[in-house]
């Protein structure tokens, strides 16, 4: 969600003293800035305003300004690879102070707060009253700060009544996680809304017709949910490339090698697939695998970027397309155009056997060397030595400026949605073109096939 913002802007009141807000939110980049889940502010009067944020040090921060309201945690969420259920219960009619606001993380109430100023008793909040309403933005006087990068699924705003975490949630009995009710039993009033339920879809699941609009941005379907985590890039050890657009799009600005950004999710064995096509006009990047603790060592040294690493197989480009495996010698794929930059001309492909110690890069369609990762024929790498006994993550980094998307089977390349999907036998995924049969993506869902 990425610079999207959704706006609705209410004509009436609901209940100001009672309220339910219960979302699914994935961090997917953007630690250490403010970033807003859910805003209000009354459009002509600037000391009217609200909103629930992950603050610069990156604590969850519930505030109202009139009345005063401000709760804000001691844990910090950090985690970019995990989806947060988050509830805040409000009722200020209470008795006791520390009831009338409650937060709830995957099902646990927060109770240590760096500052916790509760409203005092019968007192109404900003949140749905006759204002204008945001989802992943949030300024006073404007709408264009604060934006949230990630993703969010399954968001509840309620009035008229404040309800507990466990109606939207329950513990797995087996595994001990949070689970998602996607359907929960609520009563929606006035100005309530139920939004995100399938897909990107704005329009209000609830029956009080309260549909949002996207006022900025491109909201974009993915196949990311709580039940299923799709891997990401991340850049909290980058020493200069970033992500953006819930970490799929990569970017670069340094004229020089510096460590890019590792993917959030790795594995040792199985089959994965994933897509990537560049989006600015230098051909100066490295994109492929890395071992997780070969680029962890890099990202604590002085060592500028990934072609210092033992074991890494990459994909780059400069005059021209090469491979090249650990810090051996590069080989040039000649006659393996740079392509467009666009998912119809110059889209690359990679596919990875982590099982049979075997990948294959193509492009467009056509697998480099004739290759055909179904069969495992025709190989860019293979053999043990090239693979040790390690987890492997998506790498990828850029000189000068450089950007590209990548697409791990959301069904985007960030704000670039997939065109028209190719078939995966797998039935986990949505990819551009087709995924070799006995290949899946990259998720928590492919980990376990």
């Amino acid at each position: 969600m990425a610079n999207t913002v959704l706006r609705k802007d209410y004509s009436g009141a609901g209940n100001k003293q009672r309220q339910t807000i219960s979302v699914w939110v994935k961090r997917c980049g953007g630690l250490g800035i403010n970033q807003a889940i859910f805003s209000v502010r009354h459009t002509g009067n600037a000391n009217f305003y609200g909103y629930l944020r992950f603050k610069t040090d990156n604590s969850l921060h519930f505030y109202n300004n009139s009345p005063s309201v401000e709760i804000r945690t001691n844990r910090l969420f950090r985690d970019i690879n995990a989806w947060y259920h988050i509830c805040v219960t409000i009722d200020t009619t209470q008795s006791t102070e520390a009831d009338r606001i409650k937060i709830y993380i995957n099902g646990v109430q927060e109770t240590s707060f760096q500052t916790a100023t509760y409203p005092s008793q019968n007192a109404e909040v900003t949140f749905g009253d006759d204002y204008r309403h945001e989802i992943g933005s949030y300024d006073p006087a404007t709408i264009g700060t604060a934006y949230f990068d990630g993703v969010m699924s399954h968001f509840h705003f309620i009035t008229n009544t404040a309800y507990q975490a466990s109606t939207f949630g329950s513990t797995d009995s087996v595994t001990g996680e949070w689970q998602i009710n996607t359907s929960p039993t609520v009563t929606y009033a006035t100005n309530s809304f139920f939004l995100l339920k399938d897909g990107n879809s704005v329009t209000d699941q609830s029956g009080q017709g309260n549909n949002y609009t996207v006022a900025g941005g491109t909201l974009t379907k993915t196949e990311d949910n709580p039940s299923n985590v799709f891997n990401v890039f991340s850049d909290t050890t980058s020493k200069k490339a970033y992500t953006s657009e819930a970490g799929l799009k990569v970017s670069e600005t340094a004229s020089s090698w510096n460590l890019g950004v590792g993917g959030t999710i790795g594995a040792s064995s199985g089959k994965y697939y994933w897509e990537f096509y560049k989006t600015a006009n230098s051909d100066n990047f490295i994109a492929g695998i890395i071992p997780s603790a070969e680029f962890h060592r890099l990202a604590e040294s002085t060592a500028a970027a990934v072609y210092n690493a033992t074991n890494a197989i990459q994909l780059g480009a400069s005059t021209s397309w090469w491979y090249k495996i650990g810090t051996g010698d590069s080989t040039t794929i000649s006659g393996y155009g740079h392509g467009s930059g666009s998912k119809s001309s110059g889209l690359f492909q990679f596919a990875l056997d982590l099982t049979n110690k075997k990948m294959w890069i193509g492009k467009d369609g056509t697998w480099y060397n004739s290759g055909n990762p179904a069969t495992g024929a025709n190989p860019l790498w293979t053999g043990s030595a090239v693979f040790p006994d390690d987890i492997y993550v998506p790498y990828w980094q850029g000189y000068g400026t450089v950007s590209g998307r990548f697409n791990f089977g959301g069904g985007s390349f960030g704000s670039d949605a997939v065109a028209s999907a190719g078939t995966n036998a797998s039935g986990n995924g949505v990819f551009e073109l087709d995924v070799p049969t006995g290949f899946t993506a990259l998720s928590t869902k492919g980990l376990n096939t």
